[in-house]
């Protein structure tokens, strides 16, 4: 009777321990094909790296014109499209749509500020504007 409860345990043991490797090798071989680099992190939004520094109004053509910087990003130089929005106060009105201009800054090195300029409606008089970052993108240099 002894050596039939150790060959019973034998082959018990055995039916484990390929069961445990059916188990486990999968998932081992997942985290080790998937342990590679770290993923990395997606790149911050662009209208973080952008803002508008002055507003004023050009007094021969009565125009607004909008100073907007931008900061080179890390990853390499390229350029900005900034969308400046021109409205009458800084809160948005749901109900109307405010003026917007497209300012391009090209030539953004990495650690550098480069600036331009956004010139947008004919605004009226006795009306102070207030110029904001509606939206930025970024494109690296070929």
């Amino acid at each position: 009777m002894g050596v039939s409860t150790l060959k019973w345990q034998g082959w018990l043991v055995g039916l484990v321990t390929v069961a445990g490797l059916l188990v486990f090798a999968p998932l081992g071989l997942y985290v080790w094909a998937s342990g590679g680099d770290p993923p990395q992190a997606p790149p911050r939004p662009a209208v973080e790296d952008v803002r508008v520094t002055g507003c004023r109004i050009d007094p021969a053509s009565r125009r607004v014109v909008a100073a907007v910087e931008a900061a080179g990003r890390a990853e390499g130089p390229g350029a900005y499209v900034v969308t400046v929005e021109f409205r009458d106060r800084a809160e948005a009105d749901p109900q109307a749509r405010a003026a917007q201009a497209l300012v391009k800054i090209p030539g953004v090195a990495p650690g550098e500020t480069e600036y331009g300029e956004a010139v947008g409606p004919v605004w009226p008089v006795a009306t102070v504007p207030w110029c904001g970052v509606a939206g930025a993108e970024f494109a690296r240099a070929a």
